[in-house]
């Protein structure tokens, strides 16, 4: 009598390993979409911290737009009358998946007040784990003053 696997036997426990596999590709999908959704929120946590720093070192005015990622978000001379030299308060994150973060729907950025919210990703969403969108901005920062 030799000893061995049937192909029954086989098949099942391929069968077992494919659910797992899948089981474990959905969870690591969810995971980085989670992650992403937290990095969007500190960076707008940090982005409005600097927009507040730069509110108090310019006479009570906010940035008149914001910068693009990758540039700096600085208070200058010209703009800011009480300061010696330009001050760089943040360099500008970008989205988890490329891009800009951008005034709120239907709100404006300006020296008065400011509303920031994610880039959409995608049929006017802003998260892609939480329900944010153009009339629900749970998810984005607005001025504190």
């Amino acid at each position: 009598m030799k000893k061995a696997f049937t192909l029954l036997e086989m098949l099942v426990v391929v069968g077992i390993i494919a659910i797992l596999v899948s089981m474990g590709i959905a969870s690591y999908s969810t995971a980085q979409r989670k992650a992403r959704d937290a990095k969007r929120k500190s960076d707008l946590s940090s982005i409005r911290n600097a927009f507040e720093q730069y509110y108090s070192l310019c006479s009570y005015r906010y940035p008149a737009s914001i910068p693009a990622a990758g540039n700096n978000l600085t208070a200058t001379v010209a703009d800011c009358t009480s300061l010696a030299a330009d001050v760089v308060i943040l360099k500008m994150p970008s989205d988890p998946l490329g891009g800009n973060y951008q005034c709120g729907s239907g709100a404006t950025c300006g020296t008065s007040g400011f509303t920031i919210c994610p880039k959409d990703i995608g049929g006017g969403k802003y998260l892609e784990t939480e329900d944010c969108n153009s009339t629900n901005l749970s998810c984005c920062v607005s001025n504190q003053q």
